[in-house]
């Protein structure tokens, strides 16, 4: 199984930028995708998560109604589109997944499969 994140690079606040997971070797309808991130320094943090097929969706309280994730179940890829994005949003973006889906989708121990991280920079 693997996870090939893309579409990271340096963007203006107030831009947009998508970024994308490639999933290979197994699809995760039962379970659940989800970006984190992590900022120099700090430690890895949930961003959004995606239950199943494209179901119910979940957000950190710091990118809702900034980000939307989403996927394409015929590309088995889920992508995190970035609206508006700030400053603070800055961090190498990891993809994840996990084949059953969990209560605990905010914990990024709780992931089975990850990325490799897209380095995404917002200049102000």
């Amino acid at each position: 199984v693997q996870l090939q994140a893309s579409g990271g690079g340096l963007v203006q606040a107030g831009g947009s930028l998508r970024l994308s997971c490639a999933a290979s070797g197994r699809t995760f309808s039962s379970g659940a995708m989800g970006w984190f991130r992590q900022a120099p320094g700090k430690e890895r943090e949930f961003v959004a998560a995606i239950r199943g097929s494209g179901g119910m969706k979940y957000y950190a309280d710091s990118v809702k109604d900034r980000f939307t994730i989403f996927r394409d179940n015929a590309k088995n890829t889920v992508y995190l589109q970035m609206n508006s994005p700030k400053p603070e949003d800055t961090a190498v973006y990891y993809c994840a997944a996990r084949t059953v889906w969990t209560v605990d989708y905010r914990r990024s121990n709780h992931y089975d499969y990850w990325g490799q991280g897209t380095q995404v920079t917002v200049s102000s």
